[in-house]
């Protein structure tokens, strides 16, 4: 286990919390070997491979569809047809969120609008009788 780094170094080198390392190795992300004292001893390889963890996260990777991606690194093979695939997936996936948020902000707006030149009736119960306008959709 020699050019090996304990889970503090490892820890420090990376900037990452010790617990997210064990929590990394809980879901095999990164993989250590243990000592005899029951240190994880992490090979150098280890720093690069919490760097692309962190790299990935931060591109909107999560962490099971980073470990889709180091499995099928670990099997020899270059994954980035996944990470394009994946990547994709994102992209139509925050299309779909802006559209209804647009959509969603458009009715707000609505609303507004409206409520700004009305003058509600107070009917007895009414908590505020502009929300009690509101329309609700099945």
């Amino acid at each position: 286990m020699t050019n090996s780094l304990k889970i503090g170094a490892l820890s420090k080198q990376t900037n990452i919390a010790i617990g997210a390392l064990r929590y990394y190795e809980s879901l095999g992300l990164l993989h250590s070997e243990r000592g005899e004292n029951g240190y994880r001893h992490y090979s150098p390889d280890a720093v690069q491979q919490v760097q692309f963890i962190k790299k990935a996260q931060a591109i909107g990777f999560s962490l099971e569809e980073i470990g889709e991606v180091l499995t099928v690194h670990e099997k020899g093979d270059t994954p980035c047809g996944l990470v394009q695939s994946l990547l994709q997936e994102k992209i139509d996936q925050l299309a779909a969120q802006i559209r209804q948020m647009t959509e969603f902000k458009t009715e707000l707006e609505a609303y507004r609008d409206r409520w700004a030149s009305s003058q509600p009736q107070v009917t007895p119960g009414d908590i505020c009788p502009l929300i009690e306008t509101v329309t609700l959709g099945a």
